[in-house]
């Protein structure tokens, strides 16, 4: 039985590749660049806590390599783009967010990804837990994550954890300078610079950044082997 076959065993959601057709509304593998030097150096200087997750937006050493320098000039267009990373232990769906532009994701370590879409967001900006999809991205693999989708944390699939490489928008993530009026639909949802967030209302961490709880059903656990 190969990994896929065990982790659909496991869990009631759909479970995918990032290879797969479908993972092509979501995103896409990116090609042309070799990001071993940005996964090394995490591997090397970063540790995966104890519990929890920890994000870092932007690293100097991770933006001191020259395949930092190629994915601003060529990826982004010549925009300003931020290298950081995510590193953690977590398993569980808690919340849903987006940015206005791709983000890149390269894992250390074998990962799953649960996604959706912004159109499957309400007009009271709710969404159902249940409409995520895992999409399983295996080590070394860079992964564009389109504007529209929905993302949060990595799953892991092994005890130890995983470390993730972030690439997205320069200041993506970073605090706002004032809370804007929320002047349309979706402006209540804005929480840090380019980051508009739909926690799960048992996330508590995030609800009290003040997150919108407007995720509905299970804060969904993802499933990597036997209980």
């Amino acid at each position: 039985m190969t990994q896929i076959e065990t982790l659909r065993r496991l869990n009631e959601i759909a479970v995918y590749s990032v290879f797969d057709k479908a993972f092509k509304t979501f995103g896409r593998v990116v090609d042309g660049y070799d990001f071993s030097a940005m996964t090394d150096w995490l591997r090397q200087n970063t540790p995966i806590p104890e519990n929890g997750n920890v994000y870092v937006p932007s690293v100097p050493e991770l933006e001191a390599t020259q395949v930092f320098s190629a994915v601003e000039a060529q990826f982004y267009g010549g925009m300003p783009a931020q290298t950081g990373y995510c590193n953690g232990r977590n398993t569980t769906l808690n919340g849903f967010e987006y940015h206005k532009g791709s983000e890149i994701n390269i894992g250390c370590d074998d990962m799953v990804l649960l996604l959706c879409h912004t159109w499957e967001i309400a007009p009271d900006n709710t969404i159902d837990g249940k409409a995520a999809t895992a999409f399983y991205l295996p080590a070394g693999t860079p992964a564009e994550l389109y504007e529209p989708t929905l993302h949060l944390s990595p799953c892991r699939l092994c005890d130890e954890g995983f470390r993730t490489v972030v690439i997205l928008p320069r200041g993506t993530n970073t605090p706002l300078d004032s809370k804007p009026d929320a002047t349309e639909t979706r402006g209540g949802l804005l929480l840090m610079k380019n980051k508009w967030v739909i926690a799960h209302p048992e996330r508590e961490p995030l609800i009290r950044q003040g997150a919108f709880p407007g995720v509905k059903g299970e804060n969904y656990e993802f499933r990597y082997k036997e209980a």
